[in-house]
């Protein structure tokens, strides 16, 4: 058996968060059946993931880009 290495998803940052404002707007509107209200809540959630998941990978590319910070700096 092998290992696969993780890959990037293939939806972006602004796609997910707009789905995500989506369910939001859905959710936050009612109506729904209690099926419904948690199969949109459990998307909510994975889609909250994979914005936290760009989020921190953005915040890593910043740190490797910055200039360390050392005696004399900032």
């Amino acid at each position: 058996m092998t290992t696969a290495e993780p890959t990037e998803p293939t939806t972006t940052y602004e796609q997910a968060r707009e789905e995500l404002a989506d369910v939001v707007r859905r959710l936050e509107a009612g109506g729904l059946t209690l099926e419904e209200s948690l199969t949109l809540w459990e998307r909510g959630e994975a889609l909250a993931e994979l914005c936290q998941h760009w989020l921190d990978r953005a915040r890593e590319r910043l740190a490797a880009a910055a200039p360390a910070e050392g005696p004399g700096r900032g």
